[in-house]
Order: C-alpha cells, then sequence, then structure tokens
C-alpha cells in the first residue's frame, strides 16, 4: 500500500520527502518548487562569487588601460600575431620604415679633372661594402640644364632607393626649387691652371688607360688642332684659352643661373654661399689624404674605411693609369696670362682652401706653415700646406714646374 504523500504547510507536497538534507536547511517555500528545475546551474558558492567579481574588475580596469593607451599591450598583439588571429597590420599599423643613415641623399657634382675618377672607383668598393645606392651617369658633356632637364634630372634622382650617393659632371642643383628634398653635396678642387692644363692635354693625349681613348672622347678635333701648342692658344688668346672657357669651377658651385657662367663678382660670390649653405665638405686635390679622413669622418656610412683602400696598393696601380699624358710646361709669360685671366677662379679656389684648412684645425688635423708658392700680387696668401704631401692618380708635377717657373 503506498504511503500518503506528507503535506507541506504551505500547501502541495514535501520538497523533501525523505526528510531535509544533511545540515538541516530549512524548506523552502513552494517558489522553489518552479526555480530549481530551471536554472539549476546558478548554484555557486560564495569563492566562486568572489572569483567573477574579481575577472570583471580585471576586464575593465584592461579596457581602460586599453582606451588610455591607445591600444591594446603589445604582447597581446604579439600573441595574436603568433596564434593567427588578427593581422598585423591592423594591430601594429605600417611596418616601421627602414632606419637610415643621416644624411641619406648625398651628391657629388664632380668638378672635371679634380680626381673624380678616383673618387669615383673608391665609391664602387665603398657601395658594395657599406650597402648604399651609387648613381652614377653616363653623361659627361653636359653640365648646364635647362628648367625642364632640371626637373626631370631631379625627379629621377629623387626616386632613388635612400640611402644614396648621386655623381655626374654638372653645375649645383637647387633640390628645394622644384619642390625636392635639398640632399648633401660633396666635392673636391684644385689649382684652377694645374685642373685646365691637365684638361687640355687630356682632351688631346688621354692617360695611361689606352693610348686611343682621347681619340673616341673628341673624334672630331683636327690634327692641327690636337696638336696645337699650349703657349701658342694662350698667347694667340683661342677660345679655348681664354672666357668664358677658363671660367669652369666655380659655376660648379653657382648653379644653374646664366649669370653663373659669366665671369665675375656675381656667380664667385652666389659659389661662395652655396659653398657655406649646401655643402657639406669641398675638399683640395692637393690634399686628398685628407679630404678622404674627413669624409670617412663625417659620412661613416658611406665613406668607412676609405683611406685603407685608397692606400692599398692595387688601388694604387689603378689610380696610375689615370695620369694625363704627354703633357708639356707653358712658357712662364703664358702661365702668367692664364693667372690673369683666371683671377676669379683662384679668387675662390683660395677662399674654399682656407676653409678646408679652418675645417682641419676644428678637427685636429695637423697642417704645417710653409713659405708659399710665388704667386701673383692679387692672389690671396696660402700659408698652409698639408703635412704629407699626397700622391693620387690626378696629382701630377704640375705644381712643381710653376714654382719652378717663377725661381727662374
Amino acid at each position: 500500500m503506498k504511503k500518503k504523500q506528507q503535506q507541506h504547510p504551505g500547501g502541495g507536497a514535501d520538497p523533501w520527502p525523505h526528510g531535509a538534507p544533511v545540515g538541516g536547511a530549512p524548506p523552502c517555500l513552494g517558489s522553489c518548487k518552479r526555480r530549481i528545475p530551471l536554472l539549476p546551474f546558478l548554484r555557486f558558492s560564495l569563492r566562486d562569487y568572489g572569483f567573477c567579481m574579481a575577472t570583471l574588475l580585471v576586464f575593465c580596469l584592461g579596457s581602460l588601460f586599453y582606451q588610455l593607451s591607445g591600444g591594446p599591450p603589445r604582447f597581446l598583439l604579439d600573441l595574436r600575431q603568433y596564434l593567427g588571429n588578427s593581422t598585423y597590420l591592423d594591430d601594429h599599423g605600417p611596418p616601421p620604415s627602414k632606419v637610415l643613415p643621416f644624411p641619406s641623399q648625398v651628391v657629388y657634382n664632380r668638378v672635371g679633372k679634380c680626381g673624380s675618377r678616383t673618387v669615383v672607383l673608391l665609391l664602387r668598393i665603398l657601395s658594395e661594402k657599406h650597402g648604399f645606392k651609387l648613381v652614377t651617369s653616363d653623361i659627361h658633356n653636359k653640365t648646364r640644364l635647362t628648367k625642364n632637364e632640371q626637373m626631370e634630372l631631379i625627379k629621377n634622382i629623387s626616386t632613388v632607393e635612400q640611402p644614396y650617393l648621386f655623381t655626374r659632371h654638372v653645375h649645383f642643383l637647387n633640390f628645394s626649387r622644384f619642390g625636392g628634398d635639398q640632399p648633401v653635396y660633396i666635392n673636391i678642387i684644385r689649382d684652377p691652371v694645374s685642373r685646365f692644363l691637365s684638361n687640355y692635354f687630356f682632351r688631346r693625349f688621354g692617360d695611361w688607360r689606352g693610348e686611343q681613348n682621347h681619340m673616341i672622347r673628341t673624334p672630331s678635333m683636327r690634327q692641327e688642332e690636337r696638336y696645337l701648342d699650349i703657349n701658342e692658344c694662350i698667347l694667340e688668346n683661342y677660345p679655348e684659352c681664354s672666357n668664358p672657357r677658363l671660367f669652369y669651377i666655380i659655376p660648379y658651385f653657382c648653379g644653374q643661373h646664366p649669370r653663373c657662367r659669366e665671369p665675375g663678382e656675381w656667380a664667385l660670390e652666389r659659389a661662395k654661399l652655396n659653398v657655406n649653405e649646401n655643402f657639406l665638405l669641398v675638399g683640395i686635390l692637393e690634399e686628398l689624404e685628407d679630404v678622404l679622413l674627413l669624409l670617412e669622418r663625417f659620412l661613416p656610412h658611406y665613406f668607412k674605411g676609405v683611406l685603407s683602400i685608397y692606400k692599398d696598393p692595387e688601388h694604387r696601380k689603378l689610380g696610375n693609369m689615370t695620369v694625363t699624358v704627354k703633357k708639356t710646361v707653358p712658357s712662364p709669360e703664358a702661365v702668367q696670362i692664364l693667372y690673369q685671366r683666371m683671377r676669379y677662379e683662384y679668387e675662390f679656389y683660395h677662399y674654399v682652401k682656407e676653409q678646408f684648412h679652418l675645417l682641419k684645425r676644428k678637427l685636429g688635423l695637423k697642417s704645417r706653415a710653409s713659405r708659399p708658392p710665388l704667386r701673383p700680387q692679387f692672389f690671396i696668401p696660402t700659408p698652409l700646406e698639408t703635412e704629407e704631401p699626397i700622391d693620387d692618380e690626378e696629382q701630377d708635377d704640375d705644381e712643381k714646374w710653376l714654382e719652378d717657373i717663377y725661381k727662374r
């Protein structure tokens, strides 16, 4: 016989037909009959409740930190990237740009017959060693450019991957005039008469690299012009030995303005201004080792180790092949005329030389005082000479015989 079900005082069946649970929990009200079967998973202890509250607090603090710092913690981003749950660009933004040396844009608008072939040979070695882009040009006889040609060249240079070093025989270019970033310029010059004589005979007879290379450079030169005596050229005032052809070095620093090609104070002063404002270094070929030392100090990302490469016997052997051949000595009268025609060139040369020596003294490079070479009266004295003579591919006996002329 079935036992009669016990009745709860509030009515209905007793929720604990077999007695109260251990612990003596009182029987609940009638509403428990509906709640317990529907939400059995809400049964948790006070410790569980505290853990949930702590988790919620951590989440809120983390959210606040996210908003204040502008993004999630780095380690979370790296973890998400590793797990593949987000893209790197979404979390980190664009990848950081390549760390570039400063300056990362260098232009060597090399002056003709001023050691540029030696420097370019060194740059080819250094570009492979240090990983910068060396950009050269096959155009050797176009230094003056139209406005459109300037814009096109600047555009092409500006698109080169940085760091780069661009080199070409070209007069100074103002990049900022055409909306480009102005690069750092470097250059080397030499005694103007020595440069002129070296160029005069090089155009006719080339150098030791090959007996016929001068024929390739000047194929249209007539034989009587090729063998024209240097004294006759100067004394008879041939175009090649007079202005404006002798006004050669200053336009490389003055720029592309038409007045830069006119011998005078305007071009001279503008060239000096550009040297001060746009050129990191203008060296003197007669002191080439000091020039290379300063370049290594100022531009280590490009010229580190250049002096040791330059002094290497194998490199010296290659450099000797670029010495101009068949030079002859002009008469004292012809040389004096050259000095007078090139007075602005010499004023600029001595200005650059003084600035170069000043820079050497500031950096602790010693120069010894010596008796200056004999010069016409209008020249600026040159009391500083290098500590040791430099034997390079372009330097020859030009300076020596110029002094000997005035000793006679």
